[in-house]
């Protein structure tokens, strides 16, 4: 009996390993070549697996697309953008530092020349599938729900403009990233990405309260 139960166990994670494994290969071609241009052949040599494990875990390519957005993508975003705004005392220091972070680490590894893969594929594929479409907006809804309950705690601590409204301002926010890095993508310009954090940056100055500033 502990025999095979240690032989499920094995099995078991040989199993996750192997779904991981193409899941991570489908987000990097996917991001390199768009949904529609992803190739199912480059994804499973890529994972080092068949066609056939493929389709044993993702009935489809527009199923292993839905994966990459909830089980990668989504994920993705909340390591970078949510969790900086986690009972933050200076949401306005936490968005800059995460904007000057990021386009510091996408530059240096090379990613920022494929943009955001998650508004790569809301451009793609939200005209396209209702799938993607509210998959990739419950996304996007998420986040500039965050950074608006985020912008409320700053005012009320006294650290955000009062006469700010907490909502617009956060899908402002949301909006400028897809654009910073949709400026990365088609310019291959990494001074000008950097240039358009630094003018968020300096927006975002504005939206302090006196008080902050004078502290």
């Amino acid at each position: 009996m502990l025999y095979l139960v240690s032989n499920l166990s094995h099995s078991t994670k040989r199993s996750d390993d192997t779904r991981k494994k193409i899941l991570n290969a489908a987000f990097l071609e996917f991001h390199r070549n768009g949904f529609q241009g992803g190739s199912l052949g480059r994804i499973v040599e890529a994972a080092q697996v068949t066609k056939g494990a493929l389709f044993h875990y993702f009935a489809s390519k527009q199923e292993l697309g839905y994966a990459v957005v909830d089980e990668l993508i989504g994920p993705l975003l909340e390591r970078r953008w949510l969790e900086p705004m986690t009972g933050c005392d200076d949401p306005i220091a936490a968005i800059q530092g995460a904007f000057r972070r990021f386009i510091g680490e996408d530059i240096g590894s090379g990613s920022w020349l494929n943009g955001c893969p998650l508004n790569n594929l809301a451009q793609e594929m939200s005209p396209l599938d209702e799938g993607f479409r509210t998959r990739i907006e419950r996304v996007y809804a998420t986040w500039r729900s965050v950074f608006s309950v985020a912008l409320r705690r700053g005012i009320e601590r006294g650290m955000v403009r009062a006469d700010i409204d907490p909502h617009e301002t956060a899908t402002f926010i949301v909006v400028a990233q897809m654009g910073i890095w949709g400026t990365g993508k088609y310019s291959h310009e990494d001074v000008l990405m950097r240039q358009s954090g630094e003018a968020l940056g300096r927006y975002l100055d504005t939206l302090r309260s006196t008080d902050a500033v004078g502290n």
